[in-house]
């Protein structure tokens, strides 16, 4: 649903490629996150201290790249919105 969205925000074709590639890197954080959890799970289903330390820093990478596309798509909308 963003993606199309970019090319109507981005005033050229840099920051239409800047908002779709915070798109893409969302989700290649997140497909690492779901391989390591699963790798996790796969290794032992009993809790472990490293275990959780893995999934746990696999879910904050997801989150700093959730809130860096917020950022970016939201300094995108100012200046579109703003006409800056």
């Amino acid at each position: 649903m963003l993606t199309p969205a970019a090319f109507w925000v981005g005033r050229d074709w840099t920051q239409t490629a800047v908002l779709c590639a915070v798109l893409g890197l969302v989700l290649i954080v997140e497909l690492l996150n779901s391989a390591i959890e699963a790798t996790v799970d796969r290794i032992s289903l009993e809790s472990h201290p490293l275990a959780k330390g893995a999934k746990d820093m696999g879910s904050a990478a997801v989150l700093v790249a959730l809130l860096l596309c917020a950022l970016v798509w939201a300094l995108a909308l100012a200046a579109r919105l703003g006409g800056s």
